[in-house]
């Protein structure tokens, strides 16, 4: 083995997949080829869990950096609304699940408008609105990117199934965990009562 320290995951491995996280599309796009660790017999690109693991670490340290009345979190897709709505709940951020309403962060004269200080969004594909508007005002923004996003706006970059109902409760479900202990909030994980089941959409 390298030299690399081998670091516990945030949650068993058999969590991850259990719950999806590492299955991605059947297309992969060149900025994703790095996260991508092998492609199934039916074509799908399996995500390497790992790095996800490691990007969630490093998402809750940066976020958490964060007021949280500063941190949007934006979804489009329906999955992806009621683990959004959780996050933000939990944590004091704000949200927008559902369509995002033009000049929401670049129109002062919208009633929706506000100004965060940091854009997380489930698909950028999905959430291209939030992203180009974010990056018009000049704001980092932190993605859930599946194997054949583009992530050219994106700053820091989760690898993960954003697709997914399971897949999407897990990273919401961790990302909050994570920023609660990074803000002392959380102990430790027995502490955290959520589980993902409370973050998951409904069919």
């Amino acid at each position: 083995m390298s030299d690399e320290i081998k670091t516990e995951l945030l949650v068993p491995e058999d969590v991850y997949l259990t719950s999806g996280v590492h299955i991605g599309t059947q297309q992969k796009s060149a900025d994703m080829k790095k996260f991508i660790f092998k492609v199934r017999s039916d074509g799908l690109y399996v995500m390497d869990v790992k790095q996800t693991d490691a990007r969630i670490r490093a998402t809750a340290k940066f976020l958490a950096r964060f007021k949280p009345e500063n941190i949007l979190v934006s979804s489009a897709r329906q999955y992806g609304q009621k683990p959004a709505k959780m996050f933000a709940k939990t944590l004091g951020a704000k949200v927008f699940a559902g369509r995002f309403v033009p000049g929401t962060l670049t129109n002062p004269a919208l009633p929706e408008f506000i100004e965060p200080e940091v854009l997380l969004v489930t698909d950028p594909a999905a959430d291209q609105q939030a992203v180009a508007e974010a990056v018009n005002i000049g704001i980092p923004i932190v993605a859930l990117c599946d194997a054949n996003n583009e992530t050219k706006n994106i700053d820091l970059v989760i690898p993960t199934n954003n697709k997914g109902r399971r897949a999407l409760a897990c990273v919401y479900w961790l990302l909050t965990r994570e920023i609660l202990k990074e803000r002392g909030i959380l102990v430790n994980d027995e502490d955290y009562k959520l589980t993902m089941d409370d973050f998951e959409a409904s069919l």
